[in-house]
């Protein structure tokens, strides 16, 4: 399995029966090319090939991509035409103007308004307005589906990435947009085919390169945080009935297959319908709470999820609870339920355990607006990295006492929902685990932080 997400790139090697036997990893910085911050295909690539050349003496059968959003590859004449640009460039704000006036309305494409280039929409429109050829003689790829073009040297779109906050899909109508249309960029996106669908075997070169089998089978692929929805499905507990699956990563990513009609979501609190496998509108919320949290604690630093830091963290949380230290949103200007806040400690812990405690604290403060927002109830399935950071999920589960909040195994997540593709009945390993609440009056301290928030301009 292959997972090019924002942060990390991730490749994964699994056995027929759904068990990881290897994993190597590689931390993802963007680029600068002509000014704009942009991705760095050509490294990852390169990087990529590397790593699929240690299974050379293995029997692969096939490699399933993944990746996040809000990214496009343009391709012409067997090539990268330009460097795709990095969701976080920001794009000038007349620019942005004058594209928010061609948009259909949210509840056409379910895609709300997004800072920066996190539209996908609103890159293609810039792009052009600097260079009206810039698209000319091109074919548009999803993020997730260039890597199976790098591979395969087949071109396909896939709906799970292109119904993601793109501005360019209509889950209703299941196809491009209006605008898309009007503006004739959905006559650039490559053929849609399905997730699991083989779209070819290695090129000649790859298989040479990576001593790879030429008949390798490479599938389209999917948008990371449905690959997780998928990996969730596979859980009986999960699998048709109301659930709602918190992916955790660089993005806080809150999915809901509802048994009943999708709520009335409101587009300026960072909430959106998401497409699932087959096309169906998923209500979703998220925030950026990785970065959130990083951007706090520092990306090199001990993280909030290593096992053996949990007993401290843990510790801290009573004195958290008793002074009212806490965090007030947003570290990441325009996302999440309160993207027009600015942060604000109260009382910010001076020692380290109780610092990075109240940054889980903060959290699942967040995240359980944003599982409001979108009517999430009877279980919660969170998993990702962040799964394994106790003061998070425990406090989420005493926030929640109403809701079942369940973790699972780590192996269980983006890569083995990507492996169901291959075979839907494959069954995750384990079981998930319910998670125990936080001891202590976590009701009385969201209380605090919602009247601090109704105080703050």
């Amino acid at each position: 399995m292959i997972d090019i997400g924002k942060t990390l790139s991730k490749v994964t090697l699994w056995d027929n029966v759904g068990c990881l036997l290897d994993r190597q990893t590689r931390p993802n910085s963007p680029i600068v090319v002509d000014g704009l911050r942009c991705l760095d295909a050509e490294g990852i690539g390169t990087w990529l090939i590397t790593a699929l050349s240690k299974y050379a003496g293995h029997p692969v059968q096939a490699i399933i991509p993944v990746g996040h959003a809000a990214t496009v590859v343009a391709i012409r004449d067997g090539q990268i035409a330009f460097p795709p640009l990095d969701y976080e460039q920001p794009i000038p704000e007349a620019i942005m103007t004058a594209y928010r006036a061609q948009c259909d309305p949210f509840a056409v494409t379910g895609s709300p308004s997004l800072p920066c280039g996190l539209n996908l929409g609103a890159q293609l429109w810039w792009l052009e307005q600097r260079n009206p050829a810039a698209l000319a003689g091109t074919t548009l790829l999803p993020w997730a589906q260039y890597w199976p073009w790098l591979l395969s040297g087949a071109a396909v779109s896939e709906v799970t990435s292109l119904g993601c906050h793109t501005d360019l899909w209509s889950p209703a109508r299941a196809d491009f947009s209006d605008l898309a249309h009007s503006l004739g960029w959905a006559s650039r996106f490559a053929p849609l085919v399905r997730a699991g669908d083989v779209v070819g075997t290695l090129r000649p070169e790859m298989a040479q390169t990576t001593g790879l089998p030429a008949n390798v089978r490479v599938l389209a692929g999917l948008h990371d945080s449905n690959a997780a929805l998928h990996a969730a499905r596979g859980f009986a507990q999960i699998a048709d009935h109301d659930a709602t699956v918190l992916s955790t990563g660089t993005w806080f990513i809150a999915m809901r297959r509802p048994a009943t009609a999708s709520p009335m979501l409101p587009p300026g609190r960072d909430c959106l319908i998401n497409v699932d496998l087959e096309g169906r509108a998923v209500p979703s919320a998220r925030f950026m709470g990785g970065r959130e949290i990083e951007s706090v604690i520092g990306i090199d630093t001990r993280r909030v999820d290593i096992r053996p830091d949990q007993p401290a963290l843990l510790a801290g949380v009573p004195g958290l609870l008793a002074s009212g230290a806490m965090l007030l949103p947003t570290l990441a200007p325009g996302c999440g339920p309160f993207p027009d806040r600015s942060p604000r400690w109260l009382g910010e812990p001076a020692d380290w355990h109780a610092r990075r405690a109240a940054m889980c604290l903060y959290a699942a403060l967040v995240a359980d607006v944003s599982l409001d927002l979108i009517g999430s109830r009877e279980c919660l399935l969170v998993e990702g990295r962040f799964a394994e950071a106790e003061v998070f999920v425990r406090a989420l589960a005493a926030l929640r006492p109403h809701t079942r909040v369940m973790t699972a195994n780590a192996h269980n997540d983006v890569s083995f929902g990507a492996l169901r593709l291959i075979d839907p009945d494959l069954r995750p390993q384990g079981e998930l685990r319910q998670v125990e609440p936080l001891v202590g009056d976590l009701d009385a301290y969201r209380k605090r932080w919602h009247a601090a928030l109704e105080n703050t301009p």
